[in-house]
């Protein structure tokens, strides 16, 4: 089912929690959001933690779950 902001196109530039859960809420009601990140490092919460997503194999990876919980249904 659409959203009913499906027809937006949305750039995240924003970094840290006010941003990203806005934008996060554009895509939850069917904005395409297309996250834009630093080059090189990418967003400074990438890094935040712990916790941090575990792999397949139960280890640690480098995205950290505040990272992960704001940024959902991004490209």
């Amino acid at each position: 089912m659409r959203g009913p902001l499906s027809h937006l196109t949305i750039l995240d530039l924003s970094r840290v929690l006010a941003g990203p859960w806005a934008t996060q809420t554009f895509a939850d009601l069917g904005a395409t959001v297309i996250k834009i990140e630093r080059p090189g490092t990418g967003d400074d919460t990438r890094a935040w933690g712990p916790p941090y997503l575990k792999d397949a194999l139960g280890h640690e990876t480098s995205e950290s779950a505040y990272y992960l919980s704001c940024n959902r249904g991004k490209l």
